[in-house]
């Protein structure tokens, strides 16, 4: 697992779960019934989308640790 991006946990009273998004990485959001599953489901989704990255030649963003927002 890659665990070098950033991923942002939240619970989400709409959606009645906690979602994960990582930033760094386009529309990569999921989530979970706990924080831990949500953290878990974006762990396996970074490394899924850096496969298909690798095997469709996409540029991957490198990445670049906490994020800071205005």
């Amino acid at each position: 697992m890659n665990n070098r991006y950033e991923i942002v946990v939240y619970w989400s009273a709409e959606d009645g779960c906690f979602l994960a998004e990582v930033p760094e990485l386009p529309n990569l959001i999921t989530d979970g019934t706990s924080r831990q599953e949500a953290l878990r489901n974006a762990e396996e989704m970074i490394d899924a989308y850096l496969e298909t990255a690798r095997h469709e030649s996409w540029p991957v963003p490198e990445p670049r640790g906490r994020l800071a927002f205005a």
